[in-house]
């Protein structure tokens, strides 16, 4: 399985935001859509950042409400790791778990935004996995 048949189930729908928009416009925009990361892009599109209910917590913590005033660029992940639509579920969740983060926005071959994938959904499809071949296993064993 690979993060292109995630992608197939779930759509590529991706919420952005741009870097100057306030934090408190990318809270709306979270709650509205029960979300828990957006993707931040250039004007042309490009990913440039993300920004994950985490980010704006620990920011929250350090320096109080205020904080929803600033930019999403003063508390985005500048460094966000992507992934490409045939990696993959086994590489991107050991990816995900050794990074400890839950969202990874996939781009495709032209280096665009495809598609997001979260924690959630690469468990859910690998448990998918498991219970079917635990099921194949008692097919098998049934029929022997």
């Amino acid at each position: 399985m690979s993060v292109k048949d995630i992608l197939a189930e779930k759509g590529t729908t991706v919420f952005t935001v741009q870097p100057e928009q306030s934090l408190t416009d990318a809270v709306r925009v979270l709650g509205e859509n029960r979300i828990g990361a957006l993707v931040v892009t250039d004007a042309k599109g490009a990913i440039i950042g993300i920004l994950s209910e985490r980010d704006i917590v620990r920011h929250l913590a350090k320096d109080g409400p205020q904080v929803l005033l600033r930019s999403v660029s003063t508390a985005m992940t500048a460094a966000v790791q992507t992934c490409k639509p045939q990696e993959s579920i086994e590489q991107v969740m050991a990816r995900m778990t050794r990074g400890r983060f839950r969202h990874l926005p996939v781009e495709d071959a032209q280096g665009r935004l495809g598609g997001i994938i979260s924690i959630g959904d690469v468990v859910k499809k690998r448990i998918e996995d498991i219970q079917r071949e635990a099921d194949e296993i008692r097919n098998y064993i049934a029929m022997a």
